[in-house]
């Protein structure tokens, strides 16, 4: 090769180091950063991850099942190759896992904890799609710019269902007359408005909010009624249950207290605008007639438990259904 050529050569070298040097330069750089994001994203993955295992833990205990205990100790202890696996087993379990029974509190508790599991997830599997996304370059490969950096991998584990029951605590009141009858309303759920049943008096309760002053709250709202709070005795009983109303899942815990009504004169001016749509009527209804009907009453065991609340009450709350 001549002179002149082995300076064109060099010409020509030079000219594609200017134009892909700084582009190696920033390909370099931005894989490190991707590299260093997907280690933070792993990190609190495997956090989300830890916190699951530990409320899983507290609800296995509750619940008397040693298998969902065992389970996520599997999966916190499990080698990252084996993680993947161990955590579904977990996930499984956690979704035929009946909630209904739990507290509230620890129920919302792991609703949290299994969503950010699902939030950390997807912000991994995102930073290691971009880290993969920039590897596979023609470039990148040839120029072995990953270095000794190990390829990352996706982090996948089945999600649960994205209705989670949302945690409802409500305060009701079973509210008597004179005559033994206690009051009740008809209403429906607006995505099922053919199927009517009857509830008593009562809703939820808001932040910060005591039962009792809850149970008076709504009572008032809902019959216009000024129950003195201490007229109110219990709460006589407790329910939980998993239903849903207007496209929404609740998971919910009514505690109820009885009161007798000095006045039956009923005002449902207060409704709300949901209450307005929802409910159709109300009337009071005896011990018998409860037996007796074949509509929907809810709690379904009210005329079997009535009789006894109206004799007195021992200080003990019952579940009921």
């Amino acid at each position: 090769m001549t002179s002149s050529g082995v300076a064109l050569a060099l010409l020509v070298l030079l000219g594609l180091v200017v134009l892909v040097g700084p582009w190696v330069l920033g390909a370099a750089n931005r894989l490190d950063r991707l590299h260093v994001r997907t280690d933070a994203a792993w990190a609190a993955l495997d956090a989300a991850l830890a916190r699951r295992a530990v409320v899983t833990r507290a609800v296995a205990a509750v619940c008397g099942q040693p298998p969902l205990h065992a389970a996520a100790d599997r999966a916190e202890r499990a080698p990252r190759a084996e993680r993947e696996a161990a955590e579904n087993v977990l996930s499984a379990l956690l979704e035929d896992l009946d909630r209904s029974v739990l507290a509230p509190a620890l129920a919302a508790e792991l609703s949290d904890a299994e969503q950010r599991v699902v939030l950390a997830r997807r912000v991994h599997n995102d930073a290691v799609r971009d880290t993969l996304s920039l590897r596979r370059r023609r470039l990148v490969r040839w120029l072995r710019l990953a270095g000794t950096a190990p390829t990352p991998s996706y982090f996948e584990i089945a999600e649960p269902p994205a209705d989670v029951p949302t945690q409802r605590v409500s305060a009701r009141v079973v509210l008597v007359d004179a005559d033994d009858r206690v009051l009740l309303f008809e209403g429906f759920d607006p995505a099922r408005p053919e199927e009517l049943f009857w509830f008593t008096v009562g809703g939820g309760v808001e932040p910060a909010e005591d039962l009792r002053a809850a149970a008076v709250r709504e009572a008032h709202e809902e019959t216009g009624l000024r129950l003195p709070p201490e007229d109110l005795v219990g709460p006589v009983w407790k329910r939980r249950a998993v239903f849903s109303f207007d496209g929404l899942s609740y998971a919910a815990e009514e505690w109820f207290f009885v009161c007798r009504a000095t006045d039956a004169e009923v005002d449902t001016s207060r409704f709300n605008e949901q209450e307005q749509r929802t409910i159709c009527r109300h009337r009071w209804w005896s011990v018998d007639e409860l037996r007796a009907t074949d509509d929907t009453v809810y709690p379904v065991q009210l005329a079997e438990v009535l009789p006894a609340a109206l004799t007195g009450w021992d200080g003990e709350t019952r579940l009921i259904r």
